[in-house]
């Protein structure tokens, strides 16, 4: 698929905006949807409004609201563990509430996990990109809420790497699981929100969902000109140009080469110890022009536990030379 609308709609160096997310917009004029209400609440780190506060502190004192549960999706309620690592379950040492993992012995919220609960609500930082979990709990999680009798509410937020651009194929079914679970273009450009909505209208999921909406956001704005602070969603995802790339690195993660996992650039650079020629096939990829990419040879040393760790390697960056032209799809 190509861009909703036209490339370069948005300048790297344009004026930010004040965005609030869907956290804020609740407590300032839908509280009638919690007020009174067992909530419990999906979230990690990044969950949080346009001043830093958090979205579970937020909700923990909130006059009339009675924050009960937390889950987590991968990597933990605060973001700091390795991708693929099972999450155990435990209690949130600031507010005592207690913490169930969705990325361990379960990826979906038990009956049990919700049998004392009246609103389940989702409010996650994604980066719009089919192969990232978390949109994936979310809709996991919707239909649970749903046959539990339980009202599931998206607080919507950005997606980095704009609302408005498409890209990438479809996936079989046999090659769905949590890293992409229904059919959703690779570069998905919807928000949180959207796509849940989507697969609602499709029948891709059987939920009932309540989107409750951004402030000042307009599906064409990159993240920096939000307004609001980069927290990094994952521990490899540490910029939106890392971000940006993830939809195309992200599929060397099935292959011998590395991703840049252990490096100083993970997700935006390739390689391996027997890729010698690194340097022409930078030359070549460069020779074909490819829009808003540029590719250079490089050597890294790579940290213990990635593919080969402890190892200094010839590698290839990827550099993005202007965000509004790159692209999955062109060749």
């Amino acid at each position: 698929m190509v861009a909703a609308t036209a490339f370069g709609m948005a300048s790297p160096l344009a004026k930010a905006q004040r965005v609030s997310p869907g956290i804020t917009v609740l407590l300032a004029d839908s509280t009638h949807l919690v007020r009174g209400r067992r909530v419990g609440l999906i979230t990690n780190h990044t969950g949080r409004d346009e001043r830093g506060r958090s979205s579970i502190d937020l909700l923990h004192s909130a006059p009339g609201v009675k924050l009960v549960a937390l889950f987590s999706p991968e990597h933990g309620i605060r973001g700091t563990i390795t991708g693929g690592a099972r999450i155990s379950s435990g209690l949130d040492e600031k507010t005592g509430v207690p913490i169930y993992s969705l990325y361990g012995k379960t990826m979906t919220p038990t009956p049990d996990m919700l049998k004392k609960i009246d609103v389940l609500l989702y409010d996650i930082q994604d980066v719009g990109a089919r192969a990232y979990t978390y949109v994936w709990t979310m809709t996991l999680a919707a239909e649970a809420a749903k046959k539990a009798g339980v009202k599931f509410i998206v607080l919507d937020r950005p997606n980095p790497i704009r609302a408005d651009i498409f890209e990438g194929g479809a996936i079989e079914k046999r090659y769905r699981s949590l890293t992409g679970l229904h059919d959703a273009p690779v570069r998905y450009g919807l928000t949180p929100g959207e796509l849940a909505s989507a697969l609602v209208r499709k029948g891709a999921i059987a939920a009932d969902i309540v989107v409750i909406p951004m402030k000042g956001y307009r599906r064409s704005l990159w993240w920096n000109e939000t307004g609001l602070e980069w927290i990094n969603p994952s521990p490899n995802i540490r910029r939106v140009e890392t971000a940006l790339l993830y939809p195309g690195i992200g599929f060397f993660e099935a292959t011998n080469l590395s991703e840049g996992r252990g490096t100083d650039a993970a997700l935006e650079q390739i390689g391996a110890a027997w890729l010698t020629d690194a340097t022409a096939i930078a030359s070549t990829m460069n020779a074909k022009r490819l829009p808003g990419v540029r590719f250079t040879a490089i050597t890294r040393r790579v940290a213990r536990g990635e593919k080969f760790g402890g190892q200094t390697i010839p590698m290839i960056k990827v550099a993005i030379t202007n965000r509004d032209l790159v692209s999955l799809t062109k060749r």
